[in-house]
């Protein structure tokens, strides 16, 4: 570890105090050897003229700790155990109350793939991929009146060259020229923030500073911009911040660090989560084949007869939009429609979609669970909880979870956890996990958002205390994704792989669009709660789903932003 102590800013920072060192996170159980393939889990990804290498192990350089406004302390680390003949692209920065769990990417240049056809062989080509900087430029530092200080640099890129990263120091020197490299233009992608690790407010002799996470602007199955996972400094309003840095492009097609077919199925076998519903669950998942061969009903406008769909829906309309011409339903008859609402536990099974992320060098497990009905809604008003009578119902019901893993290694990095119309990512070490490495997933009550640990979730504004309330805990009620999962899609690994389902290719929705009147259930809601907070409450439905005032189903996972795209936080 390099020597330093805690930076010092007289009105911002703690000196004196030592900071704890966060601890490495490491995953419950080693991991297995993966089935043989081309570049899975090899520990290095070519990008086309850069090869590069994940590092995890860091060297402390310096930790600061603002005592003022709401942002805790971090750690700048350097990448420590760098392969001979890389070269460092910028440090890691990370907060110091969550363990040591990051990385940086480290590059070395490689022979250019041969040209294609048309390509232009400019003076660009000729250019090496990779260069020093021609200097430095100070962006931000503490001014200490002690020795150990933080000076935070941006590499100055030599023309037609970008800087990815930032270099920390704990003196007033200019960092070396040999300690970074920068990367040819035309090899890097735009980047945008993403979280904020740090925000330490200005007082009359200090401008603010503030660090944040990069991610590539555009990400998605055929985006190319790769994470660096170095970090962005600025003393200036963010919304008024041009990235000054950059992040890395992926220009070799072929995708060669994604998992094979028998990749995919051992990394399903070893992370696939279980997930578990509400002890109180009424509205179970099902395979889809069991929905639909037990009664489920096509319609289509202007037919009022609905038609009875093939199990596998090889008769559903294939392709095209979601243009309101066609909609399944439950069946007819009401015992029937009661006993199909309910689901099968037994025959339910995961959906799995697999696809590049960040250029290739993450592969993202997208796993979708379907339920024929989705049961009404609950509101928290206060210390009141109110069971709605309709307000949240539609047939059909789909929801996913995402495994993110590493290329490099076959490690996983976080989960998305899909809730309604957003979710959010969780890193691997703040999931809980069962039998190994599988995490556990809580579906909540009558809506199977999902979730990373038991308890009750609110959405809405939280200084009113409003919100619709999602109840998720541990049963006997659960599906095993490790072994219950049927792979729907993995475009990478080419047309005849992967036999597509026919109901993936149904694009309209999975239940009726039913507008009842809900006047009568609001009133009826808002008459039981005081009057200071009758005007919020009122606001906040305005703010729901078109669910809150009818029934509408959704469209199936192909037809989801994210079939192509990143997940939406």
């Amino acid at each position: 570890m390099f020597g330093c102590g805690c930076c010092y800013w007289n009105t911002g920072f703690d000196f004196y105090e030592p900071l704890p060192e966060p601890k490495p996170f490491s995953l419950p159980s080693p991991l297995p050897n993966w089935p043989s393939g081309e570049g899975f889990g090899t520990g290095r990804i070519c990008l086309g003229e850069i090869e590069v290498h994940k590092i995890t192990e860091f060297e402390s350089v310096c930790s600061c700790n603002p005592h003022r406004g709401k942002s805790i302390g971090v750690t700048f680390y350097k990448a420590a155990c760098i392969p001979d003949g890389f070269s460092s692209l910028g440090d890691y920065c990370q907060p110091i109350d969550r363990p040591l769990k990051g990385y940086v990417l480290v590059a070395r240049e490689v022979a250019a793939p041969e040209a294609k056809s048309g390509c232009n062989h400019g003076s660009v080509l000729d250019s090496p991929a990779l260069r020093k900087p021609v200097g430095y430029i100070l962006v931000w530092n503490s001014d200490s009146p002690h020795d150990d200080c933080i000076y935070i640099w941006l590499p100055d890129p030599p023309l037609g060259y970008k800087a990815v990263g930032f270099v920390v120091t704990i003196t007033p020197d200019e960092p070396s020229l040999d300690e970074i490299r920068c990367v040819r233009a035309d090899l890097t992608d735009t980047c945008e923030i993403s979280e904020k690790i740090l925000d330490m407010e200005a007082d009359l002799s200090k401008s603010r500073v503030q660090v944040y996470n990069t991610r590539p602007c555009l990400r998605g199955i055929s985006r190319t911009g790769v994470s660096v996972g170095t970090f962005f400094c600025t003393t200036h309003l963010i919304s008024e911040v041009i990235l000054s840095i950059a992040c890395l492009k992926n220009l070799d097609s072929t995708l060669h660090a994604m998992p094979n077919l028998n990749q995919i199925h051992a990394l399903i076998n070893h992370y696939g989560p279980t997930v578990y519903f509400h002890p109180h669950e009424v509205y179970m998942p099902s395979s889809v084949s069991w929905f639909l061969k037990n009664g489920a009903l096509l319609y289509r406008n202007g037919k009022p007869e609905g038609e009875p769909i093939d199990s596998m829906g090889s008769n559903l309309p294939a392709g095209g939009t979601n243009d309101g011409e066609f909609w399944m339903d439950l069946p007819e008859d009401d015992d029937k429609r009661s006993y199909v609402k309910k689901g099968n536990l037994e025959s339910a099974e995961l959906y799995v979609h697999v696809k590049p992320a960040l250029g290739g060098t993450f592969t993202d497990i997208a796993m979708w669970v379907f339920c024929p009905f989705n049961g009404p809604a609950t509101l928290k008003v206060g210390l009141m909880t109110i069971e709605m009578n309709k307000i949240g119902e539609h047939v059909g019901d789909w929801e996913h979870y995402t495994l993110r893993l590493s290329n490099f290694t076959g490690e996983l990095w976080g989960m998305f956890f899909s809730q309604h119309s957003g979710g959010s990512w969780v890193d691997a070490y703040d999931l809980e996990f069962i039998d190994g490495n599988k995490p556990i997933v809580y579906s909540s009550k009558n809506g199977h958002a999902s979730f990373p640990h038991p308890g009750i979730y609110s959405q809405g504004p939280k200084k009113l205390g409003i919100g619709i309330i999602n109840d998720v805990g541990k049963s006997k009620y659960f599906v095993d994704s490790s072994s219950r999962y049927q792979i729907i899609g993995a475009e990478y690994l080419g047309d005849d792989v992967i036999a597509e389902p026919c109901w993936l290719q149904y694009m309209r929705e999975w239940g009726p669009m039913i507008v009842y009147d809900a006047t009568m259930e609001l009133e009826n809601i808002l008459s039981h709660l005081p009057v200071f907070v009758r005007f919020s409450v009122e606001t906040l439905f305005d703010l729901f789903p078109t669910e809150i005032y009818g029934e509408e189903g959704p469209t199936g996972p192909k037809e989801k932003d994210n079939w192509e795209g990143d997940e939406r936080c």
